[in-house]
């Protein structure tokens, strides 16, 4: 028999049957005129419906193929929106344009009413994303496992330059990509008590008592591969209750009464991430942390026994979980748990399945941001766990003392119970023990955990530590956000670099040519002028095309030093206002980002910001020269608009505190150029990119750890005129008429001795740095030159290269085709 082939106009036809077909069936559309809402809905289940398919034969031939599956555990995915990047991936973009002329509407029209799935606070979220993305398109065999929160990353609004949160109810009209699966609900136990008994044969048993139930019901989403016919699976939880209510109580009139357990379930999964400054909000948090691994686990191990039996002879050798920070630590005990009590394994039989399969990512080197939880809290909430955590911890502390006898301190620090008046779990020395690998992600970061944060673990298990820089998927963050400079690309050196991003070096040898540079510009100029139309319809803030557009867009906080930027605007306007502006190139600063919503510090930045901005943006003195714009409501869908026009890259964190950082590598992607500290993955850019194409200042982290020994802020500022000039002003009310001492927080932090942060340590050498820049942007050739260099130089920055490192060294697994 003759196989069926199709024309294009057959599939365009087809698609056009599949998109009315959801419009009057699936939505129950029959109006005339399309809603372009209705329209978003259908066309994203016609595009979904199309990955199906691939998705049902992907699993069915990862489950008959694949030797070792991996399960990437993180309790964010920031997604953003999925509708751009499936059509993409499935080749469908002139199908789907086509189609939609006959409505009039544009594809971009209608993606924009697809809603962010802001299911993270910022980079850890969005290079879990990202790690899904490269695992499709390398055809690896993962599944990632989150939780479906109702309410995203918080809307950020501004009133009177302070940060106002609002919820983000991003599934208030459902997600079109996603599918239930009721089938493989779990259910998961808080609170109640643990009972030891003997079972039939005599052998000690322990079973978790009177436990408080929660039943976590699976959503599904595709993750498609680039053209590759493999889509891999993000499941999501959503927490239910195990009884909608008591129908008595609530027939007697006692109506909240009755309801109570349901509300109570769904809470954990009702918004990402609680304020956890009080008592209640950390137990919901570890809520949220025990509920993502308890349902995960359950999950592999019923399909297991579902193919295995009560086999797990090579459960360790077949399965790995990588652990995407501490927030899924509680996944070591958990699976002990699990196999000892449900599958009858003894202790040391288990510890082995739970060290072979378990991997801990670390992403930070502030010690304040590695969590711990007080052992009353623990103890409450997870009865059952909080005594294999003391087991483990009583094993391996005999362990080490036996290792090394004479270091009586040794047992203090390594102790995963931080002894005190309030003893506390610590979750990143839980993960470390419990894993057979712990990688830091970046050069520096892991080799400072290994000096430093985890020496001691180092010392005990050298050969456990390694690193895997991390990356961003060009497919989204070049070839899908940039049209414009991926055209020009591609137009040289071919696509292949959309797959393999080493191949983008290729374009280096056009840097040298004046028309390609010419094109270039032109390319960086409708990005440019993408950026002015959403700023202004965002903010009312019109920016000079012209001009500089200086770029920071990440989380608020003191380490990534959006103050250190801020400060340097103050000196630009007051040389304005001075009238020392021989040789100043017109500028744009932009800052965006959230600040946590208990996090006062950070909160007081924001309002900094846009009390500089609202000075500076009506002084008519600067009205050519300098813009500052702070972005409301900072996100992934603001990014891809922000990352192609982006000209200077803000990487300005204290050195030794940004574990790696994806934002620079974006930016640095689609030819912006670094103005940064020797921290995180700068290191890696500079080397890349060349010194001489990489903007450095201020202190490595050696001199940082010098300076801590005698730093003397107020000395630095009355020996420097032109910093004594900004404090001044900062501290004289100039950006706080209104309300006067209102920044006095951030002044005095400024002048501390201990300040954490060394934010005027570094200003001078910022300021000469950002002087460096001025002169360089001046000479647009040279300036192209070098953001063309950039570009040519980021194949090592793409995810796919790190998943890759993440396949061989840790996961050994290997692609299903």
């Amino acid at each position: 028999m003759n196989p069926v082939t199709f024309t294009t106009a057959d599939i365009l036809n087809n698609f056009d049957d599949e998109i009315d077909r959801h419009l009057r069936i699936t939505l129950g559309c029959h109006a005339d005129k399309v809603d372009s809402d209705y329209l978003a809905r259908a066309l994203m289940i016609a595009v979904r419906d199309r990955l199906v398919q691939a998705w049902s034969n992907t699993q069915a031939r990862q489950t008959a193929n694949a030797k070792r599956q991996v399960y990437y555990l993180s309790l964010e995915f920031l997604i953003g929106r999925s509708l751009s990047n499936a059509v993409a991936n499935l080749d469908l973009e002139d199908t789907i344009r086509q189609t939609l002329h006959k409505y009039g509407v544009e594809l971009e029209e209608v993606a924009s009413q697809e809603h962010d799935a802001g299911l993270g606070n910022g980079g850890l979220g969005r290079l879990a994303a990202c790690f899904l993305d490269s695992c499709a398109n390398l055809q690896l065999p993962v599944v990632g496992y989150g939780l479906r929160y109702e309410y995203g990353m918080f809307h950020q609004e501004v009133e009177n330059g302070r940060q106002i949160e609002k919820p983000d109810h991003w599934l208030r009209n459902g997600n079109p990509w996603e599918l239930e699966r009721p089938d493989h609900m779990r259910r998961v136990h808080f609170y109640g008590h643990t009972e030891h008994y003997h079972d039939r044969t005599g052998r000690p048993k322990v079973r978790w008592a009177n436990s408080q139930d929660v039943l976590a019901m699976p959503f599904d989403m595709p993750i498609p591969g680039y053209r590759n016919d493999t889509v891999n699976t993000l499941r999501l939880w959503k927490a239910t209750a195990t009884d909608e209510f008591d129908l008595q109580e609530f027939n007697a009139g006692s109506y909240t009464e009755a309801v109570a357990a349901k509300n109570m379930a769904e809470q954990i999964t009702m918004v990402l991430y609680p304020n956890d400054s009080s008592e209640n909000g950390k137990e919901l948090r570890l809520k949220q942390q025990y509920f993502l691994v308890s349902a995960s686990l359950q999950d592999v191990i019923s399909n297991w026994v579902d193919r295995h039996g009560n086999d797990f002879t090579e459960f360790g050798a077949a399965n790995c979980f990588q652990l995407n920070d501490t927030h899924p630590a509680c996944a070591v005990p958990e699976l002990m748990r699990l196999l000892m009590d449900d599958y009858d394994f003894e202790w040391d039989d288990a510890w082995k399945v739970t060290q072979q399969c378990m991997a801990y990512t670390n992403h930070t080197l502030l010690p304040e941001a590695l969590e711990r939880w007080s052992v009353g809290l623990f103890s409450n909430l997870l009865p059952r766990l909080m005594e294999i955590i003391h087991e483990i911890n009583n094993r391996f502390l005999v362990s080490v003392a036996q290792m090394y006898p004479s270091d009586e301190g040794l047992l203090r620090r390594v102790s995963l119970i931080e002894d005190g008046e309030h003893p506390h779990v610590r979750m990143a020395y839980l993960a470390i023990v419990g894993s057979f690998s712990v990688n830091g992600v970046a050069g520096l970061h892991t080799d400072l955990l290994k000096s430093g944060l985890f020496r001691d673990f180092h010392q005990i298990w050298p050969n456990k530590f390694n690193n895997k820089t991390n990356g961003v998927t060009q497919r989204r963050w070049l070839a899908h956000c940039n049209p414009a400079l991926s055209s020009l690309l591609t137009s040289r050196i071919g696509d292949e670099w959309i797959t393999r991003l080493e191949k983008i070096s290729d374009i280096r040898p056009f840097a040298e040519e004046a028309d390609f540079r010419a094109e270039w510009r032109v390319a960086r100029q409708e990005n440019k002028q993408r950026l002015i139309d959403f700023v202004e319809q965002e903010t009312g803030i019109v920016m000079m095309p012209e001009a500089l557009f200086d770029i920071q867009v990440k989380r608020i906080h003191e380490y990534k030093r959006q103050l250190l930027n801020v400060l340097h605007v103050i000196h630009l306007y007051d040389r304005i206002q001075r009238g020392d502006t021989v040789g100043m190139v017109p500028r744009c600063v932009l800052i965006g980002g959230k600040a946590a919503p208990g996090y006062y510090i950070a909160k007081l930045i924001v309002k900094l910001i846009n009390n500089v901005a609202r000075v500076v943006n009506v002084d008519e003195k600067c009205q050519k020269l300098l813009k500052l714009i702070f972005l409301p409501n900072y996100r992934v869908t603001a990014m891809e608009v922000i990352c192609p026009a982006t000209e200077l890259s803000e990487q300005i964190s204290t050195a030794g505190k940004e574990a790696s950082g994806t934002g620079n590598m974006k930016f640095m992607m689609n030819g912006a150029l670094t103005i940064g500290t020797l921290d995180g993955a700068n290191i890696e850019i500079r080397e890349n990119t060349g010194d001489e194409n990489f903007f450095l200042f201020g202190m490595d982290a050696a001199e940082v750890a010098r300076c801590r020994e005698n730093y003397n802020p107020d000395a630095i500022i009355a020996a420097d005129p032109q910093i004594d000039t900004i404090m001044r002003m900062l501290e004289g009310g100039r950006f706080s008429a209104d309300e006067p001492g209102v920044f006095s927080a951030l002044t005095e932090g400024l002048r501390n001795p201990y300040d954490s942060w060394l934010t005027i340590a570094d200003l001078r050498s910022f300021i000469d740095a950002q002087q460096r820049v001025n002169q360089a942007y001046k000479d647009q050739d040279a300036w192209t030159r070098m953001s063309i260099l950039n570009t040519a130089s980021s194949g090592w920055f793409s995810s796919d290269r790190t998943i890759s490192q993440y396949a061989d060294d840790i996961w050994k697994v290997q692609p299903v085709k």
